[in-house]
């Protein structure tokens, strides 16, 4: 069975990181595409960024490039989200997605086919 378990969210402060964790099951990540989405309340999903089998990193959003890196664990089938210098406005649910595409990263940044459930992120004072 097929399945992404986020983990690792919480409340931060402005400035602050956060290192979120997707485990992965039931696939194997040297074919398969990898991403983040997250959503602000009251606004739609928005793509971050995905990690790809093949060519490494696409970035979605300008924003995130400089304080965002996404990596990945093969022993322990997981893939990482690096938050660092976080701002209020990163506040959202983050969730990891499979992409069935040869490894491929979707060109649109919310095309994938298996989604987890989610984590919370807040950043505030």
């Amino acid at each position: 069975q097929v399945q992404l378990v986020e983990s690792g969210g919480g409340l931060v402060q402005p400035g602050g990181s956060l290192r979120l964790s997707c485990a992965i099951s039931g696939f194997d990540l040297d074919y398969y595409a990898v991403g983040w989405v997250r959503q602000a309340p009251g606004k739609e999903r928005e793509g971050i960024l995905c990690l790809s089998s093949r060519d490494g990193t696409t970035f979605y959003r300008d924003s995130v490039k400089d304080r965002f890196t996404v990596s990945r664990d093969d022993d322990k089938n997981t893939v990482y989200l690096q938050m660092n210098s976080l701002k209020p406005e990163d506040t959202g649910i983050y969730y990891c997605a499979r992409r069935d595409n040869w490894g491929w990263c979707p060109e649109d940044s919310l095309r994938y086919d298996v989604w987890g459930r989610g984590t919370q992120v807040t950043v505030s004072s």
